[in-house]
């Protein structure tokens, strides 16, 4: 104990380290309790992270930066308004139609488990079988009732809508052209002593800015990569899936496991034991090969490396904390964990003389 309360002593007696925990703490009290809120805030400055890099590669050009502003915004409201009024009411449409496809999916599964006792008797009885569907279509019934209705409530939803289609884009367009007076204003507000802090924000603030701008494109390629394989074999919600394969890379490892459940039961019931089943499965995990061992690395190349594990831990934990956030910041997040650390002053032993 008589370390411990040293050690804390210690640290306490450093300014810097206790305006480093204040900021911490304040950072994770307002992400808590008023994450809700400030979500349009956040999102906000998401993009204009991912914009701000698309900003900088035009500097190539030579035009000024507010020309530059209104050309990269201007085609992200092109983007927005291309997603609101094409993409999601697509998405929402092949959504209805697998909901509507449960039943006779169902149906197909169940004349396929009821060979089972026939096939193999001394795994399978008729009663585990028939215990086994019964589970299978309630649990799926259910689970396609509520993601239709959570896909309703988003996109209807007109007061959550306006606030992200009239808010987002002018908090995305002050976050760019004031990005310097923003940023001058915040240093204003810190104490004269905030080498540590500075140190930290300097080393998360480029990984922030690097993964988002990496996952923004790693998600796009793998969308288009998906759907145009998808399309092309000719599986059905071809636009469903490959957004949902593109979505699975926010989420490392856990992600690509998950959403290949749907991907292979939707092409098993289009085609069954078929070859172009087996063409859709060996073109679907070559996507996954292709994004793991060479899109990773040349997109996030100047991401901090972190121990597979680590990055599970910190999906899981950050993700039970903050939600679709959480998952979304887990690597950010884990690196700040990391930065912290590195940065953190360490004891000094006093010298015998």
């Amino acid at each position: 104990m008589e370390q411990i309360s040293g050690w804390i002593k210690q640290q306490l007696s450093n300014p810097q380290v206790v305006f480093l925990s204040a900021a911490l703490v304040v950072l994770f009290v307002t992400i808590v309790y008023a994450g809700n809120m400030l979500a349009p805030v956040f999102a906000g400055i998401v993009i204009a992270y991912l914009l701000e890099g698309i900003i900088r590669r035009l500097g190539i050009l030579r035009l000024p930066r507010v020309i530059r502003i209104w050309i990269v915004f201007i085609a992200f409201m092109v983007f927005l308004v291309t997603t609101i009024f094409w993409l999601l009411p697509t998405l929402y449409t092949q959504m209805a139609q697998v909901v509507a496809q449960i039943p006779s999916m169902l149906s197909e599964g169940q004349a396929a488990l009821m060979t089972l006792p026939t096939e193999y008797p001394d795994l399978f009885s008729q009663e585990q079988v028939l215990e086994i569907i019964s589970s299978l279509r309630a649990e799926l019934t259910d689970l396609g009732q509520k993601a239709l209705t959570s896909s309703l409530y988003g996109v209807t939803s007109v007061i959550t809508l306006l606030i992200y289609v009239i808010l987002l884009p002018i908090l995305i367009f002050f976050f760019l052209k004031d990005k310097e007076r923003i940023l001058h204003w915040v240093r204003d507000l810190l104490p004269s002593e905030n080498e540590l802090a500075m140190q930290v924000w300097h080393d998360v603030d480029r990984q922030i800015g690097n993964y988002i701008r990496g996952k923004f494109w790693e998600i796009l390629i793998v969308w288009i990569a998906s759907y145009i394989t998808f399309s092309f074999l000719g599986l059905q919600f071809a636009m469903l899936l490959s957004v949902l394969v593109g979505l699975s890379v926010l989420v490392p490892y856990i992600g690509a496991a998950v959403v290949t459940v749907p991907v292979v039961v939707i092409a098993y019931f289009q085609w069954g034991l078929s070859n172009e089943f087996y063409y859709l499965v060996i073109s679907y995990f070559v996507i996954q090969a292709l994004d793991g061992n060479l899109l990773v690395p040349l997109l996030f190349s100047e991401v901090v490396n972190l121990h597979p594990v680590a990055i599970i831990v910190a999906v899981l934990f950050f993700g039970g904390l903050f939600g679709l956030w959480g998952v979304f910041f887990a690597i950010p997040l884990a690196t700040l964990v990391q930065a912290i650390m590195v940065a953190w002053p360490q004891s000094v032993e006093p010298t015998e003389d």
